[in-house]
């Protein structure tokens, strides 16, 4: 089952609700773009391959051709999302109840992008649905265990491949490279650098692109009282849409994100971001072909660490990582209660 452009703005004029979810879920994917969006392209503007501007450009290009290339190949990202929980039965409270989740969603990452903090919109979005899920069940009754724990997969993934393939690659470029003239490899590790980011973009289009339109494809068919959809298609235009509202977000506020991840963390060469940027890639492209939801953040960020580490782990600013480490692990039970309160404030509302 799919929408067609025509059909949903027939749709968004005629009610009052949708509009509301749809703003809601424009807003998280707005938000995703200044906080989560610009990891793809911290180690490419921090050791000046590119300049912020280009790496936006190039970020919301690549964002794009992530979300309609992985899409039309293997939507499961997307499924997983829309399966994670049980919005079913009475389809106005379920309704009610992911507007709450949106909400808590929307205000979680825009105070840890306040404090510069690269918190990650996967796990929120994750968290504060199955929060919102919850309080509508009263229960666990409303989580879906067997895709719930490809979450947990997820973010074991993410943090054991993601630092090992950081080390292992950039040790593999400095075996290469070790009887090479430094300064005659720069040029071609800054192109590196160059198509590292945009793979990056692409990837985080891949996963982060999915799993906001699953929410958007269950927002639509709630507010149209269809509570029992298990099979949809993602329509192109709401893959531009999404695309274009996300890159929005990153130029918004990306340069924040920017700093702390690819200038704070730690201090990176331009041979050592390309590596980073290799390496995350590959974990998140693994993920996606898998159907694995796992938060692009995550897996850059501890990418970058492997790095460093792998000259020595003093290199690591782990001050800096230690707050990201700690808003991960807050996220889950900080916007799951958001979630759930929330959930609970708009149901007794409406």
């Amino acid at each position: 089952m799919t929408v067609s452009l025509l059909e949903f703005v027939s749709q968004l004029l005629s009610s009052p609700v949708l509009a509301i979810t749809v703003a809601l879920v424009l807003g998280v994917v707005l938000v995703n773009g200044w906080t989560d969006a610009p990891n793809a392209i911290a180690t490419c503007v921090s050791t000046k391959a590119m300049s912020p501007k280009a790496a936006i450009l190039m970020a919301a290009v690549f964002n794009f051709l992530g979300v309609f290339v992985m899409t039309m190949v293997n939507a499961s990202v997307a499924a997983t999302i829309y399966k994670m929980v049980d919005f079913g039965g009475n389809s106005q409270e379920a309704l009610v109840a992911l507007c709450a989740a949106l909400f808590a969603i929307v205000t979680w990452a825009t105070a840890a992008w306040w404090f510069g903090i690269p918190t990650s919109e996967s796990h929120a979005l994750i968290a504060g649905i199955s929060g919102a899920a919850i309080a509508l069940h009263g229960g666990l009754e409303g989580i879906n265990g067997a895709e719930w724990i490809k979450v947990v997969y997820g973010l074991g993934l993410s943090t054991i491949l993601g630092f090992a393939f950081g080390w292992c690659t950039v040790k593999i470029v400095e075996m290469i490279c070790k009887k090479m003239d430094r300064r005659k490899t720069l040029g071609f590790f800054k192109g590196g650098q160059v198509a590292g980011g945009a793979m990056m973009a692409f990837m985080h289009g891949a996963q982060d692109g999915q799993k906001f339109m699953g929410v958007f494809m269950l927002g639509i068919f709630l507010a149209n009282g269809q509570a029992d959809v298990n099979n949809f298609e993602i329509p192109i235009w709401l893959m531009v849409l999404c695309s274009a509202v996300m890159a929005l977000g990153t130029s918004i506020g990306g340069y924040r994100i920017i700093k702390a991840v690819g200038m704070d963390m730690v201090k990176l060469e331009t041979y050592q971001g390309f590596a980073a940027d290799l390496a995350g890639a590959g974990c998140l492209l693994l993920s996606s072909v898998t159907g694995i939801p796992v938060s692009t953040t995550h897996t850059k960020t501890v990418a970058i660490m492997g790095v460093g580490a792998a000259r020595r782990l003093s290199n690591v600013n782990w001050g800096v990582v230690k707050e990201m480490v700690l808003t991960w692990v807050l996220t889950f039970p900080g916007c799951g209660l958001i979630g759930f309160f929330m959930a609970k404030l708009f149901m007794w509302l409406f």
